[in-house]
């Protein structure tokens, strides 16, 4: 019986160290004015001047990208990351082909939203319409995400069925197969061309864009941090339902929660569904911000970063996933100046990461929590003989 005490006792000092439950045992007043100030950190980042703090500007350095743009494109990865968990980390699938998602959701803006797209082109010719009609910026972020999730329900209906490398190889196809068609569906995306003009917030690039430019990257990272936002608060909220629990159920082991009564295809295809309508926001956010894409932007290699996020940051937590992003966008540019050697540096330290922190750099709580229990039951079964 003692023995028990002091295991539950040396269980709960474990745990009341990490910074997770020592944020959670703060008042609520005070966890409110942190994230406050959290927020406001991150929307300050493009103007970052604070003394001690300019080295991490990639704008400083030669040949480097502009600053605001680099912080794009990691709330754009941190966006495809918090997607992508929802698959992997949450729902324990596989998926090698997300890239084909972000494809779709950059598509579907540049399709219907350029008046240089093949199909804005014929529904002008078809209804008489004049040639600066396009769908508006908003109703394409509709159609990105309707489509986004329709290809997620019809990729995931015939495939869930399987497990493990089959499912992978699947959904490696499917990122190569909507890669191949962008590429020779000529008259429908003018093939490897390209589309461009398409649209931003304020209607297509051109020199009367007040705030949504091609130059001045800062309005698109604060819209793209707010999307983040409000996407992260929705999958938290999801996360913690019944259909997060669900996932958590369907991933640690599908037979048992079959037996619970957890029906795991239906669930599975929802975490497909809303993981594609998150990579297709990503997607459409990096065409709008580019307005141009072409197929050559989404190649598999950018996949399998897209699956390195999340387990170098750690799956099925949120956070662990967004640092992963950032670091696996921001570090490229931060070794930019070693231009032949970058890549090289950049693989050692994600060989290293997975070598002394296989479970990510922040792991999810969950599973850290039971790693804990098991040892200490592992601790208890001499003391019971």
């Amino acid at each position: 019986m003692i023995d028990k005490i002091r295991s539950a006792d040396r269980r709960r000092v474990g745990v009341l160290t990490s910074v997770g439950d020592r944020w959670r045992a703060l008042p609520k007043w005070q966890q409110a004015i942190g994230l406050a100030a959290f927020v406001a950190i991150l929307y300050y980042l493009p103007l970052l001047g604070v003394p001690g703090l300019t080295w991490l500007r990639t704008d400083s350095i030669e040949g480097g990208n502009n600053w605001a743009g680099v912080l794009f494109v990691c709330a754009i990865y941190v966006l495809v990351a918090i997607g992508l968990n929802v698959v992997v980390g949450l729902a324990g699938l596989l998926d090698l082909g997300y890239i084909g998602f972000f494809a779709i959701g950059a598509y579907s803006v540049a399709l219907f939203g350029s008046v240089n797209s093949p199909v804005v082109k014929w529904i002008q010719q078809e209804f008489n319409l004049p040639p600066t009609w396009a769908v508006t910026w908003a109703i394409c972020l509709f159609i990105a995400i309707v489509l986004t999730m329709i290809s997620g329900v019809l990729l995931g209906w015939p495939t869930l069925r399987l497990r493990g490398d089959y499912l992978a190889i699947v959904t490696l196809g499917f990122g190569e197969i909507i890669r191949i068609v962008a590429r020779n569906a000529t008259g429908l995306t003018n093939g490897p061309v390209g589309i461009s003009a398409i649209p931003g917030p304020e209607g297509a690039p051109s020199a009367d864009n007040k705030v949504f430019g091609l130059i001045d990257a800062k309005p698109w990272y604060w819209l793209a941090i707010t999307f983040v936002l409000v996407m992260v608060f929705l999958v938290r909220r999801l996360e913690h339902s019944r259909v997060g629990r669900a996932w958590l159920a369907v991933r640690e082991d599908e037979d048992a929660a079959a037996v619970m009564g957890v029906y795991p295809f239906k669930f599975k295809l929802w975490a497909f569904a809303i993981g594609a309508a998150l990579g297709g926001l990503s997607g459409f956010l990096f065409g709008s911000r580019n307005a141009f894409i072409d197929p050559t932007q989404f190649n598999a290699n950018l996949s399998i970063l897209f699956v390195a996020m999340v387990v170098v940051g750690g799956s099925g937590n949120m956070i662990g996933v967004s640092l992963g992003a950032v670091l696996l966008a921001y570090l490229p540019e931060r070794f930019r100046d070693f231009a032949d050697y970058r890549w090289l540096v950049f693989g050692l330290a994600m060989v290293l990461v997975m070598i002394l922190r296989p479970q990510g750099l922040v792991p999810s709580r969950r599973r850290a929590r039971e790693l804990k229990d098991r040892a200490a039951e592992a601790e208890e079964v001499p003391a019971r003989v």
